[in-house]
């Protein structure tokens, strides 16, 4: 486990007093202000929050507070220096709640999505980030992720601009190219919803 993973499992492991929803609730609106209401961003190079897992956020919202997350924009390092580590799991928790990005309008261009999800397979994206893209423990969230973050995000990871968790984002965005990495956001912003289970039915 790296040492942010480490960090991210003590934060969410150690015994934390009880946060009232109501009060929780008043101190996101903040966050709905870039990333959307209920975390579902409408803005350009924002990242939808919304679904992501807790682990992930408390990991992301411990990096902005302590300076550790490259490349970060100055908004969120001055969101998050004030959040004690209370916040940061209370944070995590209530955004891992919240509901996961819808896929975006309109359908996907077919020969870029099969490309993509050929390169998907190739790299084995789903191991760390779960067959149906997810996101688990510190592996955010991809699926209908906004497609100008997803492709920002892989171009800096490729120029280390972004320092991934462990070895594996790095050697495999070291072998993408630029057109790649388009067609694999692509393909991950529009994978097919869900299907819905018919009402009243139980898995």
């Amino acid at each position: 486990m790296s040492f942010k993973a480490g960090i991210a499992t003590a934060l969410l492991l150690a015994a934390a007093p009880p946060v009232s929803s109501q009060a929780l609730a008043k101190r996101i609106e903040l966050c709905y202000v870039c990333h959307g209401r209920n975390g579902q961003s409408q803005t350009p190079l924002i990242p939808s929050i919304g679904g992501q897992p807790a682990f992930f956020v408390v990991a992301q919202l411990f990096m902005f507070r302590d300076g550790r997350r490259g490349n970060a924009p100055q908004g969120m390092v001055d969101a998050a220096r004030p959040l004690t580590d209370d916040d940061l799991r209370a944070f995590g928790e209530f955004i891992a709640r919240l509901p996961s990005p819808a896929p975006p309008a309109g359908e996907p261009e077919a020969t870029r999505a099969a490309r993509g999800a050929a390169l998907a397979e190739q790299h084995h994206c789903a191991a760390c980030h779960n067959p149906d893209y997810s996101g688990r423990e510190q592996m955010p969230r991809l699926a209908h992720q906004r497609e100008d973050y997803l492709l920002k995000a892989l171009r800096d990871y490729k120029s280390g601009a972004r320092l991934p968790y462990g070895r594996g984002m790095e050697e495999i965005v070291a072998l993408l190219g630029d057109a790649e990495m388009q067609d694999l956001a692509h393909y991950l912003a529009h994978l097919p919803a869900p299907p819905q289970r018919p009402r009243g039915r139980k898995p």
